[in-house]
């Protein structure tokens, strides 16, 4: 694989304006074409994030009770007829190779922030 490009500079302040927390996927389910929907637990409250993961996961129940990167900042959306509250990091989408988790190393407490 060649490394894309790095993208334009921006400032810290650009960086701040994302929210990254950890979540666990408590529930998924299929959504016709490629996505899934999870209920993820951020602590203090729970969302409902669609996921377009179905070709690298053929069953969404194998990620059910585990931790990853959410942006949780982000406007509800209408994906596929449903509403999505948030983006689940992946790692490999953008570059074409089969997308992985962005995941904590080991166990953290729901909503903690990244970065």
């Amino acid at each position: 694989m060649n490394p894309a490009p790095i993208k334009p500079l921006i400032s810290t302040s650009d960086l701040d304006k994302i929210d990254v927390r950890v979540g666990t996927m408590s529930r998924t389910w299929r959504i016709r074409r490629s996505s899934y929907g999870c209920v993820s637990i951020f602590g203090d409250h729970a969302r409902s994030i669609l996921v377009g993961m179905k070709k690298e996961r053929p069953y969404p129940e194998e990620i059910e009770g585990q931790q990853a990167l959410f942006v949780v900042n982000l406007a509800p959306r209408k994906v596929v007829g449903e509403i999505s509250e948030g983006l689940l990091f992946d790692i490999g989408y953008a570059d074409e190779i089969t997308p992985v988790l962005a995941q904590p190393e080991k166990p953290v407490p729901n909503g903690t922030r990244a970065g």
